[in-house]
C-alpha cells in the first residue's frame, strides 16, 4: 500500500491517525470575519486543515442552470430576494481574500487549501496559494481532462467518488497516473445532502482499498458525528466534514456540517479509536500479575489422603493460577497423591 505525503509535516496511510479536513466550501457565505472565525474554531477543534470551494459564477454554472435555478436549495427556493446567481456571485471567494486567508490560516497554525472547478483556478492555487494538495470534488470525477492537468503539476490529487460508478473512478485514477502522478488519495463519498444511513455504504471503504493501492478516505455528508467515527474503525487515512459555527445558518451546506462541538469530538475520539484498532496481530496484552489474579489453577475439592487415586470430582479450578493450570487436569487424574492434600489446597507438581 502507498503512502502520500499530502503536507511537509503529514504522511497519509490506510489505518494511519485520519487526516481531519473541515470543509469551510460556501460556509462562509461571503463574509471574510465569518471565514476567519470558522479557521480559528476549526483550529481550536483540532482539525488539522480547513478547505474553501475555488469557484466563481463563471466557473461552475452554465447560463442554463442560472435560468432554471437548477440548485437552490428547499429553504430559499420560493424566497423572492434570491436568485441562484446571486448567492454564487455573493458566496464565492476570490483569489485576493482565499490568500489572505491562506496567511490567516498559517498564523493560526492551520493548513488552508481549496477545491478547484477549472484550470485558472487550479494555476492559482498551485502557483499563487502553494496549496500542498488538490482535493477533486465528486462533480468533477469524470471530467477526465481536468484531472490530467491537475495532476500535471505533481502535488497529491485528493478525489471524491459521490456520483460515480467504478468503472468512472477506475478512469479517473488511470487519468491521473497518465500524468505522471501517484500521489493519490480516494475518499468514498456519498453525494446526497444528508444521506439516509442505508445510503453511506462505509463498506465502499473496504472495496476502494481491495483494488486500488492507494490511500482511502472518507468525505462525509451525514449529520452528526457516528458515521465518520465509523469510517475510522474502517481505516480511513482522511476524514472531511462540512463545517459551520451555526447549523441553522442561511447557505446551503450549514444543515449538513458539523459544529465545533461536533468536530472536537471527530478529531478526539477518531484519535482515541485509531490508536484502539491496534495490531492483527493476536498476542498477551495483560501482565503476567494479572494474568495470575485472573487465571485460575487446579485444587482439592477434598481432602485428599496420601495415596489416594485422584478423580475429577476430587479437584476444581480456582483463582489465582499459582498451580497447575486446568489444561493438565486429564494428566493428573489416575495418578496418586503423595502427601495428604487439604480441601480447597491448591495442587502442585509434586504432588502426584
Amino acid at each position: 500500500m502507498k503512502r502520500v505525503q499530502l503536507t511537509n509535516s503529514k504522511e497519509v496511510y490506510n489505518f494511519c491517525e485520519p487526516y481531519i479536513i473541515a470543509e469551510l466550501g460556501s460556509n462562509h457565505n461571503g463574509d471574510m470575519k465569518l471565514a476567519k472565525e470558522l479557521i480559528v474554531k476549526a483550529k481550536e477543534a483540532g482539525a488539522d486543515a480547513v478547505k474553501f470551494q475555488s469557484w466563481s459564477k463563471d466557473s461552475i454554472f452554465s447560463k442554463k442552470v442560472y435560468n432554471e435555478n437548477y440548485f437552490l436549495a428547499d429553504d430559499y427556493r420560493n424566497r423572492k430576494d434570491y436568485t441562484l446567481e446571486q448567492i454564487v456571485s455573493e458566496f464565492s471567494i476570490s483569489e485576493e481574500e482565499l490568500l489572505e486567508m491562506k496567511g490567516f490560516a498559517e498564523k493560526a497554525g492551520i493548513t488552508c487549501v481549496s477545491t478547484p472547478f477549472s484550470k485558472k483556478e487550479v494555476d492559482f492555487l498551485v502557483e499563487k496559494m502553494n496549496v500542498p494538495f488538490i482535493k477533486i470534488a465528486s462533480m468533477d470525477l469524470n471530467n477526465y481532462p481536468f484531472l490530467k492537468y491537475a495532476a500535471s503539476f505533481g502535488i497529491p490529487i485528493v478525489i471524491a467518488t459521490g456520483l460515480s460508478s467504478l468503472s468512472e473512478i477506475d478512469e479517473a485514477v488511470r487519468a491521473i497516473e497518465s500524468a505522471g502522478n501517484n500521489k493519490i488519495v480516494i475518499l468514498h463519498c456519498v453525494s446526497i445532502y444528508p444521506p439516509k444511513d442505508e445510503e453511506v455504504n462505509l463498506n465502499n471503504i473496504d472495496t476502494l482499498r481491495s483494488i486500488y493501492p492507494y490511500p482511502i478516505g472518507f468525505s462525509d455528508h451525514t449529520l452528526g458525528t457516528s458515521i465518520p467515527l465509523a469510517a475510522v474503525t474502517k481505516g480511513v487515512s482522511i476524514i472531511e466534514k462540512h463545517f459551520t459555527l451555526d447549523k441553522n445558518m442561511f447557505g446551503w451546506d450549514h444543515k449538513v456540517s458539523a459544529d465545533p462541538n461536533d468536530m472536537a469530538v471527530i478529531v478526539k475520539e477518531s484519535k482515541r479509536i485509531n490508536k484502539a484498532l491496534g495490531s492483527s496481530r493476536i498476542e498477551t496484552r495483560e501482565s503476567k500479575d494479572r494474568l495470575r489474579a485472573f487465571r485460575r489453577s487446579i485444587v482439592a475439592a477434598k481432602d485428599i489422603k496420601k495415596g489416594e487415586i485422584f478423580t475429577l470430582v476430587a479437584l476444581d479450578f480456582k483463582r489465582p493460577a499459582d498451580g497447575l493450570n486446568p489444561s493438565a487436569i486429564d494428566f493428573i487424574i489416575g495418578k496418586k497423591a503423595q502427601r495428604d492434600i487439604a480441601y480447597d489446597e491448591i495442587i502442585q507438581m509434586g504432588d502426584f
